[in-house]
């Protein structure tokens, strides 16, 4: 079969979701690292320090005692009760174990969240900038979005009043980030108050929740019962390659929450859900050292960036990321990103990625350590004073 055949054959769904641009970047960065170049990755969202031992030994553990197979749908009853007691010692907010569905990582918890809330043209109230899969799952389920653009002087806090005037007879959510992707910064709990009381669903992903540096992270379920809770392992505990999340949701959503569980991947890995058991009873001192590192870091970066020229009106409180201008050096963030790569063998993620207002930003992760960080900024230095003419022609 030839490939514009084979292209014909796609559906729709499958030609309306468009690369991220955040992974092409460090696939580029692996194969310039393979031929030899020395690359350092500023780029992806994935802590560089190991899982915590206890998760490593909770895994090997449950292996070698022949934990291998089918657990519940929803989840393993055990996890699933750690999840509860967790939001509930974190949060005060009572979950019931039966609202909770364990998952291989955030991403499928997305897919079958937005395949049971939309139908064809029902529409999400989402920010602009904004992680770029989640519109892409929301498209793929046939959803439309309504954007409500964040500014950077205003610290990207999305405006409960612009949040009201998308609303519509067709929203099915409104889509909150905090800590967010790819700014960093989190909702103020003025903010998530009054969204909670705009009337929608709230669907609130709160993966980076356990790596706030400034202020407090709050739950969407202290504001309201009416929402959707996205979170994993992946950050807060150093988990990327484990695939590990979970959704939170309202009881009425239930059986039809376990018809799809059931039909669509049967259970998450058994061994795998053993380690999160461990990460929630036995990891927070290993967590709470990976945030105090992790904010020193933050540090240095914004110091060094902002040195550079670089503006950042907004600082970063959460996850692990800075949300750069560099509208003073390209109007391009993609040709200025992979031109760097090329150049400086420095990996940085376009703002372009993550929507309309993102041009002209770049995204830059402080997940890897101090030295490393120090080394990209002084080489991100010396490509701006070879190439500034070139890049704002």
């Amino acid at each position: 079969m030839s490939f514009s055949k084979a292209l014909q054959l796609l559906s729709k769904k499958a030609k309306n979701v468009g690369p991220f641009i955040a992974m092409d970047v460090m696939e580029q960065s692996q194969k310039l690292s393979r031929q030899g170049h020395d690359v350092i990755s500023l780029s992806v969202g994935e802590p560089d320090f190991p899982a915590p031992p206890v998760v490593k030994a909770a895994t090997i553990k449950a292996i070698k005692k022949n934990i291998t197979r089918y657990t519940h749908s929803l989840g393993n009853p055990i996890l699933r009760e750690e999840i509860c007691a967790h939001y509930r010692k974190r949060y005060n907010v009572k979950i019931h174990p039966d609202q909770v569905l364990v998952t291989s990582g955030t991403s499928p918890a997305m897919l079958i969240l937005f395949g049971m809330l939309l139908n064809p043209k029902d529409e999400v109230i989402m920010s602009d900038p904004h992680y770029p899969c989640y519109s892409n799952f929301i498209r793929f389920n046939d959803g439309r979005i309504q954007w409500v653009k964040v500014r950077e002087d205003e610290a990207f806090q999305l405006n409960p009043k612009e949040v009201r005037k998308k609303i519509s007879r067709r929203t099915k959510g409104i889509f909150i980030n905090s800590p967010s992707n790819p700014t960093g910064c989190t909702l103020s709990s003025k903010v998530m108050k009054q969204i909670a009381n705009t009337g929608p669903y709230i669907i609130s992903d709160e993966i980076y929740h356990g790596l706030t540096y400034q202020g407090e992270e709050r739950s969407i379920l202290e504001f309201t019962d009416r929402a959707f809770v996205l979170n994993g392992f992946s950050k807060s505990y150093a988990m990327t390659g484990f695939r590990l999340g979970y959704c939170i949701f309202p009881k009425p959503y239930v059986r039809v929450i376990q018809n799809l569980a059931q039909n669509f991947y049967i259970s998450t890995s058994s061994f795998i859900q053993e380690a999160g058991i461990a990460a929630l009873k036995y990891a927070a001192p290993y967590q709470e050292k990976m945030r105090e590192v992790l904010n020193r870091r933050r540090i240095v970066m914004l110091e060094g960036i902002r040195a550079l020229g670089f503006k950042v009106a907004a600082e970063p409180t959460g996850a692990f990321y800075i949300f750069a201008n560099a509208k003073m050096f390209t109007k391009d963030s993609y040709q200025f990103a992979f031109d760097l790569l090329k150049r400086a063998k420095v990996g940085v993620t376009p703002g372009i990625d993550f929507g309309p207002s993102g041009e002209g930003f770049i995204r830059l992760s402080y997940a890897t350590d101090i030295q490393r960080i120090r080394e990209g900024l002084a080489r991100i230095g010396e490509y701006l004073k070879k190439t500034k003419t070139h890049l704002t022609s």
